[in-house]
């Protein structure tokens, strides 16, 4: 009897727990940036396979459909050498929001070659390549880490157990204002809805490439 009741307890412990976390998560920042109605979010690691993966179908549907990808920083403790990229990457910001998200894009390119010891040395080739200088200390006051800390600490508000956590956001204020995109092949298609549920329908003549597009991947 009294193991019954423990038994009990601790299902009940563990369901409120549960729905503390929920009542508890932030989604605040799933909006799109300003002057945007709908846009596409991620949360990625640069050292993350999966990331690396998924990278060219986000940047590749933002272009298609003329979108904002708003990449967001959650370097796992598991990466030896997420956290320095992703710093890397907000000098890179620093210079112009382009040459941040070619860098990034470029690590996810070159990451099974990327090691701890040799990370500086591909970081010095990019910027070579683009007439960047490179400073021997990239973040001399901290600030680029403060930045990617921020966003990590965004993240575990929501939070995230996974990377990438992928969604399509909106400005709308009916309904749900975002869709987490789960099955990458639906990508498009989760788009697509969102941007008619936003008011802004997609180009039509671009409709059925995308959706190739987004199975090919």
């Amino acid at each position: 009897m009294k193991r019954t009741l423990i038994r009990q307890f601790a299902l009940a412990a563990t369901v409120l727990l549960g729905g503390m976390a929920a009542w508890g998560a932030d989604t605040s920042m799933l909006r799109p940036p300003k002057g945007s109605k709908v846009a596409i979010i991620v949360f990625e690691d640069l050292e993350c396979p999966d990331c690396a993966r998924a990278a060219p179908l986000l940047r590749d549907a933002a272009k298609q459909y003329n979108i904002p990808l708003v990449q967001y920083d959650f370097p796992l403790p598991m990466h030896p050498w997420s956290f320095e990229a992703a710093v890397n990457a907000r000098y890179f910001d620093t210079k112009s929001k382009k040459l941040g998200d070619e860098y990034r894009f470029y690590i996810f390119q070159n990451q099974t070659q990327i090691t701890k010891q040799n990370l500086r040395g591909m970081t010095e080739r990019f910027a070579n390549e683009h007439k960047v200088a490179l400073p021997f200390v990239m973040d001399l006051t901290g600030d680029l880490a403060a930045k990617v800390k921020a966003d990590y600490q965004l993240g575990q508000r929501i939070p995230l157990d996974h990377t990438p956590t992928i969604y399509v956001v909106s400005d709308t204020v009916r309904g749900q204002p975002f869709v987490e995109v789960v099955d990458r092949t639906k990508l498009y298609q989760l788009i697509e809805q969102v941007m008619k549920e936003a008011g802004s329908n997609p180009p039509a003549a671009k409709t059925a490439n995308a959706h190739k597009a987004a199975h090919a991947q």
